[in-house]
């Protein structure tokens, strides 16, 4: 018997800045720790032609090379190597925060190809495509629904795959695609991993990728390179080594139907309980304390939109709505001013039990729609969460600040209340909800 051979090389690496993928509708990519690893040399490792253990005999295998890469700006070497490798049509293990996946480009038939006989995938089981950002989303799928939006907007990047109705203007594009390993009845799997490293080779590689978790039938999704290597090695030329996945378990698998219902198709690394509450449209309203404006806007709201809907405010969740409050200066546990209460009681909206909590930046990112009372809100909020900066908006489609009536009588509050009324009526009316 012929002895194993072993070789290591010393390779520079830095990354970029990306990540992975392992999916199909079904199958999510694993993101492996990219958060505080020390610098090491990129560590390659050979596997040869019929001299891996367990698959003597077999004159089919080639090379298996595998690079270390846990920074996408320390590790570019490996990160460009990998991308460069699947825009060539080669088979690529990469990292994603869920489990390994094996990337192809989504334009070469071969490639394809090679990865369907791999996972022995039948004609009927498409691809997901895996994105580098989350923008490109629309290019694949055409306009999103209002609940896939907001689950992008949310939860991605994250474990979560989304297959949505395909709603591209014409059919083949963009060109060059082998749409049939990727759309299928009428819908198309997405993926926007989380993963830095992972995320870094699908941005570089230039070219719509395909994925499917790195194991053969019958085996595990593998949660470090290692067990991808242990089904794989022989049968792809490179693996991504990033270290184990954070959550070394599949993404969560959900179908978003035409009618903005939604069906969850493999709960796992996303809860079916955390998508009910991202799937909701959350609508946030800001003030300073908490306890004048953005109650009553909170309430009106609620109010305006309960009779919309033909229940009880509180059952807007029920509805998939949330209606909340926040001050960017607020003290947790207060309740609302007297005048504030009572000015709503006239309007027959009951905000007695409303207790004051602080903005945080949870709340600005879990929120649809974020209206501010004045400008200095409106920048205090940004300044908080710059990715939410889209979402957050004046109440007052005019431009003009919501004038606080804190130290006013029941008369400044009740002008307040007309004022937020007009101002949440002209929201809402816009807001597709």
């Amino acid at each position: 018997m012929m002895k194993r051979r072993r070789r290591k090389d010393s390779v520079t690496g830095a990354a970029t800045m990306g990540g992975g993928t392992a999916g199909l509708p079904g199958r999510g990519g694993s993101a492996a720790d990219s958060h505080g690893r020390a610098s090491r040399p990129c560590h390659i490792r050979k596997s040869r032609p019929g001299q891996r253990p367990g698959l003597r005999g077999q004159k089919d295998l080639m090379e298996t090379r595998v690079l270390t890469a846990t920074d996408p700006l320390r590790d570019e070497a490996a990160v460009r190597e990998a991308a460069q490798a699947i825009a060539a049509g080669k088979l690529v293990v990469f990292p994603t925060e869920t489990v390994y996946g094996i990337a192809a480009a989504a334009t070469s038939a071969d490639a394809v190809a090679a990865l369907s006989a791999l996972k022995n995938r039948p004609p009927d089981k498409p691809f997901t495509l895996h994105l580098g950002s989350s923008a490109e989303a629309a290019r694949y799928a055409g306009p999103l629904s209002a609940l896939a939006q907001r689950l992008v907007s949310k939860a991605w990047p994250g474990p979560l795959t989304l297959v949505v109705p395909d709603r591209r203007p014409r059919r083949g594009e963009p060109a060059g695609l082998v749409e049939d390993a990727i759309y299928c009845r009428g819908t198309v799997g997405l993926r926007c991993p989380a993963h830095a490293v992972g995320r870094a080779i699908l941005r570089a590689a230039g070219v719509p990728v395909v994925g499917s978790s790195a194991n053969l039938g019958g085996r595990d999704a593998p949660r470090r390179a290692d067990e991808a290597l242990a089904s794989l090695a022989g049968k792809v030329p490179l693996v991504i080594d990033s270290g184990p996945t954070q959550y070394a378990r599949a993404s969560t698998v959900v179908r978003i139907r035409e009618d903005e219902t939604y069906e969850v198709l493999r709960e796992e690394a996303v809860t079916a309980r955390r998508l009910a509450r991202l799937a909701r449209t959350r609508i946030l309203f800001v003030c300073t304390g908490n306890i004048c404006r953005s109650p009553m806007a909170a309430g009106i709201a609620a109010r305006t939109l309960a009779d919309r809907f033909g229940c009880d405010p509180a059952m807007l969740p029920g509805h998939g709505i949330d209606v909340q409050s926040a001050g960017t200066g607020a003290a947790a546990g207060f309740p609302a001013s007297d005048h504030a209460i009572l000015a709503m009681q006239e309007r027959g909206i009951d905000i007695a039990l409303h207790q004051s909590r602080p903005i945080t930046v949870d709340a600005i990112l879990a929120a649809d729609y974020i209206w501010v009372m004045t400008r200095g809100h409106l920048e205090a909020v940004r300044q908080m969460a710059p990715e939410a900066a889209g979402r957050i908006a004046l109440l007052d489609p005019a431009g003009e600040d919501v004038a606080d009536p804190i130290g006013g009588d029941l008369e400044a509050y009740r002008a307040c209340a007309r004022r937020l009324e007009k101002a949440v009526a002209a929201r809402l009316t816009e807001t597709p909800l």
